[in-house]
């Protein structure tokens, strides 16, 4: 599979994750995004950003707990409930927004 974004390939794997980290970008995002029938919003921004520094800090894709727990250090409380992450990323927060986010897919997630 790929992505054809501004003339340059970028390649995912079998299930629409980045190949390379490093092919991830603004428009990368909102084309994974799209994929899934989400529009990014701020809201999504903020959480897809804090996915990308837990992965900087731990190199791991969060899982959802792990993912919940850094939510709500880092944004607050309220963002951190997995009510708030199922309305913005819906069924699995943790592989959806690590897929947008260029991250490899959670180790828990199917």
């Amino acid at each position: 599979m790929q992505l054809v974004i501004d003339g340059k390939t970028v390649a995912l794997d079998k299930e629409g994750f980045l190949k390379n980290l490093a092919d991830w970008n603004e428009k990368v995002a909102n084309e994974l995004a799209q994929q899934e029938k989400i529009t990014l919003t701020d809201k999504h921004w903020e959480i897809i950003n804090s996915v990308r520094d837990f992965y900087s800090t731990y190199q791991i894709s969060p899982s959802m707990r792990a993912l919940a727990k850094h939510i709500q250090k880092t944004l607050g409380p309220e963002k951190g409930q997995s009510i708030y992450l199922l309305q913005l990323f819906p069924t699995s927060p943790a592989k959806f927004a690590s897929k947008i986010a260029g991250l490899p897919k959670p180790a828990n997630c199917m």
